[in-house]
């Protein structure tokens, strides 16, 4: 995937909660890409669905108070906060809220 800065720390997060296996930066063409090691578990990959809940078009945002569990607590939101990307549990713990980005299951 093409590089950016927000990709980078989408996917350090996602490494952390054990999603995907690592990353390394790459420059191909000139252009510098993103190399991403996918985790696989009894041949099932690790992520089985993305959903992408803010975007260009419309930006969704929540509060601390109102992030709900991804199903059931099986999943994780992946949110951007004024601390950084981080996880939905996480944001609970920091008590901050922020822009809710995508959810993993």
């Amino acid at each position: 995937t093409p590089a950016s800065g927000l990709r980078m720390r989408v996917l350090e997060v996602l490494q952390e909660e054990g999603y995907i296996n690592g990353m390394a930066s790459i420059d191909k063409d000139g252009k510098s890409e993103i190399e991403i090691e996918l985790r696989y578990f009894n041949g099932e990959p690790a992520i089985r669905r993305i959903e992408r809940i803010s975007k260009p078009g419309r930006r969704v945002y929540s509060a601390v108070r109102d992030l709900t569990s991804v199903a059931n607590g099986l999943g994780v939101a992946i949110l951007s906060t004024p601390k950084g990307v981080m996880t939905d549990t996480r944001a609970r713990e920091e008590n901050v809220g922020g822009e809710v980005l995508l959810n993993v299951f």
